[in-house]
């Protein structure tokens, strides 16, 4: 992170948080075989982590205006630490998706608690760089998680993923005691910033835009690799490789978004990564086939890297009063559009085609980006 190095526990830290959040995608066929059940049935296990991590996200940002944003991140880590190591012991669907609602719920502290740290300590000029590169290590994680979850149950077991993020997880709520406390901060308490955001159309507008995204662009790729084991007959690992070029494109993508957005304006780079990111989107019904997945996760996470590192940005100073309780409800309502995509599409697979439910993303993904390309031109005036 450049010019602020003491952030780079925090980008380690998204990228466990993403690589748990991830990692399960490219395990359900194998878990459902073991467990003498369907992939649908399996789809609940991801279901309840985002669930879990979604409606966390509030109560962890207010608990970070009393505990402060380093100790409520470490004390989430430990649980969480906890929770993945029983889940890589369970016995049972029912036992592993309980696992999995707790870590959820405990790792919905990192992100947004990293969020609101650098918009406590990095001042708005410089704010871009260091979200870009949290951004990215998101990014990295889901890509590790997709290609390294795979590889771990081709040649071992599906239960090796979760036991390697709980002894990440553990080891990051070591390392974060290093971490300086931002300046204590009043604590007005709940109904103030709640009112303020709710009373902001531009954070709503802004919260909008995270549930948007986290329907259509976050969701689509949990199915991205059950499609190619059922229609190419390719290993998890292998359909786990194709997803990763999402973290891939991300990656490439984001030191052009740090370097542009020092002079770009930041509705250009909405523009610029929306554009990508629909058109990414309109690959995967053409499939579901390998190079038209290719194309669409590479292409989406370059999007991804344009579009969501500048409505994170937009979010820390929407209501710069209600930070922490703004950017928690960002990524609350991010990961309840993605858990919900989820479940909508989980449930759509039992009586439909993977052809169908890409294309019904494709066509959600209009109306989010152009409203957000709307909104951002409109604030900047």
């Amino acid at each position: 992170m450049g010019r602020h190095p003491g952030l780079r526990v925090l980008q380690l830290a998204s990228f466990t948080s993403s690589f748990d959040r991830v990692m399960i995608a490219p395990l359900l066929v194998v878990i459902a075989d073991e467990f003498g059940l369907s992939v649908a049935d399996v789809t609940t296990a991801a279901t309840v982590h985002l669930v879990g991590y979604g409606a966390m996200q509030l109560v962890w940002g207010l608990l970070s205006d009393r505990l402060g944003r380093v100790r409520m991140m470490r004390l989430a880590l430990f649980v969480a630490a906890v929770a993945s190591v029983l889940g890589a012991a369970s016995g049972s669907l029912s036992a592993l998706i309980a696992a999995r609602a707790v870590a959820g719920a405990t790792f919905a502290a990192v992100i947004p608690g990293a969020l609101v740290y650098i918009g406590d300590t990095v001042p708005l000029r410089e704010r871009q760089g260091p979200m870009t590169d949290l951004m990215r290590g998101t990014a990295v994680g889901a890509a590790a998680a997709t290609v390294g979850a795979g590889v771990l149950v081709d040649v071992a077991s599906w239960r090796l993923p979760f036991l390697a993020v709980g002894i990440a997880a553990a080891a990051l709520a070591v390392a974060l005691h290093g971490l300086p406390e931002p300046a204590a901060r009043a604590t007005p308490g709940v109904r103030a910033p709640l009112a303020a955001v709710v009373r902001s159309r531009w954070a709503l507008l802004v919260l909008s835009l995270a549930l948007g995204e986290g329907f259509v662009m976050l969701a689509v790729l949990n199915f991205v690799p059950a499609a190619l084991q059922e229609s190419e007959g390719m290993s998890a690992t292998a359909a786990g490789a194709v997803v990763a070029l999402y973290g891939v494109g991300a990656l490439v993508a984001a030191p052009l978004v740090k370097r542009l957005s020092v002079w770009v304006p930041r509705s250009r780079l909405i523009a610029a990564g929306g554009l990508t990111a629909a058109l990414s989107l309109c690959a995967f019904p053409v499939g579901p086939g390998l190079v038209a997945m290719l194309i669409g996760c590479a292409g989406l996470g370059c999007g991804w890297a344009f579009m969501h590192s500048s409505l994170q940005t937009w979010a820390t100073d929407v209501v710069p009063h209600a930070r922490a309780v703004t950017v928690s409800l960002f990524a609350t309502v991010l990961f309840l559009g993605n858990s919900v995509g989820t479940l909508v599409g989980g449930r759509l697979l039992a009586v439909s085609r993977f052809q169908n439910i890409f294309l019904g993303f494709a066509l959600l993904g209009v109306p989010v980006v152009v409203a957000a390309m709307w909104g951002s031109r409109r604030y900047e005036r």
